[in-house]
């Protein structure tokens, strides 16, 4: 099966940080793939803008070097590369100072194209593009900023970015970008419940168990030790990449598949989230016994107390879900790299099977990573004779078998994001009372840990993390599913 591309209008494109890492591993090679798709026209314009001192060969030659690593081994025909890099110019530029603005507005003032910023920097310069943005003239009502988290680190300093933006662009033109919402399963979630007549009548409390999101990582902090030794899990990833697919699991469905519609239900979910009690947070510290350093050691503080792993029991105070829990964990150096969201429905009321025990669940398992796709656990008969024994099997969908060999080459998440901030389509991009809200019920976690002068509980990398959080599910007569299966 072959993806259908459907083509963006042409477009300028400028992106500030274009030399900084982000760009170099995810942006550029990102579009380059879009543009071998024939998805990008060939009268669009990307222009990068840093402080690096490069005129527009010597970026052509760095983005060259950045698609040759890390374009993922994916070959376009002869003479693909020289003729998207003829889109390419590059401006050097001081996004405080004055330097730079004048030779940006040059090349694209003039422009009757979409005209989208993608602030690929710290959020301290949001407020200081946005300035200038407007005072040199280059935006107007129909552009468009991408800006990428963290969108502040409390309440307080989202609240604060938000003004920043809001005093120069209008909502609707601000996207906030989350990787995670534009993987391919993660938008199958809202697909898979709403399209499919067999699952939304079972999709509440009165059917289903409980709803287990695991994101593991293998690796540690590696070189982001001091940004992520101020963060933490729960800052880092719970607060949003978390938070947005325990909304899409949990909304409820919107009037249409419209990005004010679907907002608007993510928004309901956040606002109806119960505190979290101290006895429903299990947070850790990853310890290694090889060469590798623990955390403390990789962040450089012997007494850090940052949390590496986090584990939460979450309610949802409304009619679907009420005392229905939702468990929450992600965490670094973990037994394997996997994000999946497991729906455990409850177990029968009542058996016909004299040897059946009621042990039996249906459980559907949605895989984001790193294997895509989607299983469903079903109870059958056990072939041969003997009576009827009943065993679990599961009914196993990979996006790659299913799809062909790669579901005819689809876009990675910044690449679909990009092309819908062109498209002007923020149904996958949050809003700003939704930043708002997440961490309005973020925050007092936090504070309540850091009150309460509390220690994360130590764990091995390599397994499935502290065995407090095991314990917690445990007095639930629950337990996780392993991250290593």
């Amino acid at each position: 099966m072959v993806s259908r591309v459907i083509p963006v209008d042409a477009f300028d494109l400028v992106i500030f940080g274009g030399t900084g890492d982000l760009a170099r591993r995810k942006i550029l090679p990102g579009l380059f793939r879009r543009y071998c798709a024939g998805q990008m026209p060939s009268n669009s314009r990307i222009v990068g803008a840093a402080r690096s001192k490069l005129d527009g060969d010597g970026y052509r030659a760095f983005v060259t070097e950045a698609i040759h690593e890390f374009g993922g081994g994916r070959s376009c025909e002869d003479g693909t590369l020289e003729s998207f890099l003829k889109q390419l110019d590059y401006v050097s530029i001081d996004a405080r100072g004055e330097a730079g603005w004048d030779e940006l507005a040059d090349k694209i003032k003039d422009s009757k194209l979409v005209r989208a910023y993608y602030f690929s920097v710290g959020p301290s310069l949001f407020g200081d593009l946005a300035e200038r943005l407007h005072l040199h003239g280059l935006a107007d009502e129909d552009s468009r900023i991408v800006v990428e988290k963290p969108f502040g680190r409390d309440l307080e300093t989202a609240k604060a970015l938000n003004a920043s933006l809001a005093e120069h662009f209008d909502e609707n033109q601000i996207y906030r970008i989350d990787h995670y919402l534009g993987k391919e399963t993660v938008q199958n979630l809202m697909a898979v419940r709403f399209g499919n007549m067999l699952f939304e009548p079972l999709w509440n409390a009165q059917y289903v168990d409980h709803i287990q999101i695991t994101v593991a990582e293998t690796v540690g902090v590696g070189g982001r030790g001091e940004y992520y030794d101020k963060s933490g899990a729960m800052r880092d990833m719970v607060q949003n990449h978390l938070m947005q697919l325990l909304c899409l699991i949990a909304m409820e469905p919107p009037a249409k598949f419209d990005p004010s519609a679907v907002r608007d239900e993510k928004l309901k979910v956040i606002r109806a989230l119960d505190p979290v009690e101290p006895h429903q947070i299990v947070r850790g510290q990853y310890v290694t016994h090889d060469d590798s350093p623990s955390y403390r050691k990789a962040v450089n503080d012997p007494r850090s107390t940052t949390e590496s792993f986090v584990a939460l029991k979450v309610g949802i105070s409304n009619w679907r879900w009420a005392g229905i829990p939702f468990y929450l964990r992600t965490g670094k150096m973990l037994a394997k790299r996997a994000s999946e969201i497991t729906v455990v429905f409850k177990q029968r009321n009542h058996s016909i099977f004299e040897e059946d025990e009621l042990e039996h669940r249906n459980i559907l398992s949605i895989r984001l990573q790193p294997d895509e796709g989607i299983t469903l656990g079903v109870t059958i008969k056990e072939p041969g004779p003997g009576g009827m024994r009943l065993i679990d099997v599961p009914l196993d969908m990979s996006f790659a078998e299913a799809l062909g060999e790669d579901g005819g080459d689809p876009p990675d998440a910044y690449e679909r994001l990009i092309m819908d901030v062109i498209r002007g389509n923020q149904t996958l991009f949050m809003r700003g009372d939704e930043v708002e809200a997440a961490w309005a019920w973020t925050d007092p976690i936090i504070d309540g840990w850091t009150q309460r002068g509390e220690v994360p509980k130590p764990y091995d990398a390599g397994s499935d993390g502290p065995g407090d959080a095991e314990q917690m599910l445990a007095r639930d007569g629950r337990s996780w599913r392993p991250i290593s299966s």
